[in-house]
């Protein structure tokens, strides 16, 4: 997948998703088959105003090529600015702009999916950033439209295109649908059929399965995973399998994956301080012992993490009590 001047060698892209793709998730991702990660999305504001929580937000890992940084925001002149900052801090192969976001407190201020309402806006701000980034490809993750009755994708993945945006991820649901009901992969192949730039495919993919039959149903570039990761990083593996017509691995024995969670964990510390790395890790382990029988009671000490001693305690009794039972199974 060729995005502007950057080549991807695969088509596995790991979604920006905030509290959740941090530097230390994402490493993992790309040591088990992600070819492309993006950063959590950071506020363009946020940096026009020189807060110090947003800049390690865009920190990209020092072998996370290509690895992008994802903006949002609807201020033309901010918009810029910002894009010029991640330029000169974060180095970014790629920018993203996020018009896709359909949480209330970001949509119904205009940014993310609130720029679907606003196609001419939503170009102007695609214009802005492609100014502030210089050299850098500029990218849009969007969604089909507000609901249902105002599908506006194909209308503004043109336009988009016909400013100089140099690729498209579409997850095909609306920002009413926000995570629920079914993503709509037709609309995917249709923008794919009408644009001469990749268009990456985003929506309903929890298996390996699920990449391959999206990107054979689309046509898509690529596909990029979301919630399907959660807790399991080896999709990916799985979607490479599947795409190449192999035998798709099976998850790996619960210690393995527990000494993946805690090595995620131990970098995140290194990254932030450990109080906020274990505090974040208690989503993510819990995420890791989805399906495995018996893990409520450990999933209860796993809320009471506060430090790396913590992990450490609760991953030896997991391994020593729940090994078999997951592995028999």
């Amino acid at each position: 997948m060729q995005i502007g001047s950057v080549h991807i060698d695969s088509p596995l892209v790991l979604a920006p998703m905030a509290g959740v793709t941090d530097l230390a998730f994402r490493t993992i991702c790309r040591q088990l088959g992600a070819g492309y990660t993006i950063t959590e999305m950071v506020s363009a504001k946020a940096l026009c105003y020189q807060d110090k929580k947003t800049l390690p937000l865009m920190q990209l890992g020092q072998d996370e090529h290509p690895g992008g940084v994802q903006v949002f925001g609807s201020d033309l002149a901010c918009m810029e600015e910002a894009a010029a900052i991640i330029r000169e801090v974060a180095h970014p192969d790629i920018i993203d702009i996020n018009m896709g976001c359909p949480v209330p407190k970001v949509a119904n201020n205009g940014d993310g999916s609130g720029l679907l309402r606003d196609l001419d806006k939503a170009c102007k701000v695609a214009e802005a950033v492609i100014r502030g980034a210089g050299e850098i490809p500029v990218t849009v993750k969007m969604r089909l439209g507000w609901d249902k009755g105002s599908i506006v994708c194909l209308e503004l993945a043109k336009m988009l295109e016909s400013v100089g945006v140099a690729a498209i991820t579409l997850h095909g649901r609306t920002k009413v649908q926000m995570y629920g009901g079914h993503a709509n992969w037709d609309y995917i192949r249709e923008v794919k059929q009408a644009l001469s730039i990749p268009v990456i495919a985003n929506g309903d993919v929890f298996s390996g399965q699920d990449a391959q039959r999206i990107l054979r149903y689309t046509g898509a570039d690529g596909v990029m995973i979301a919630r399907g990761v959660f807790g399991n990083p080896w999709i990916f593996q799985q979607a490479q399998a599947a795409i190449r017509g192999e035998p798709i691995p099976p998850l790996p024995p619960l210690a393995q994956r527990c000494d993946t969670a805690v090595r995620q964990f131990e970098l995140a510390a290194r990254y932030k301080s450990e109080k906020i790395a274990c505090l974040e890790a208690r989503k993510h382990y819990a995420w890791y012992l989805k399906g495995v029988p018996h893990a409520g009671y450990w999933k209860g000490e796993i809320s009471k993490i506060t430090t790396l001693a913590d992990v450490y305690r609760v991953t030896a009794g997991i391994k020593r009590e729940l090994r078999d039972a997951w592995d028999e199974g």
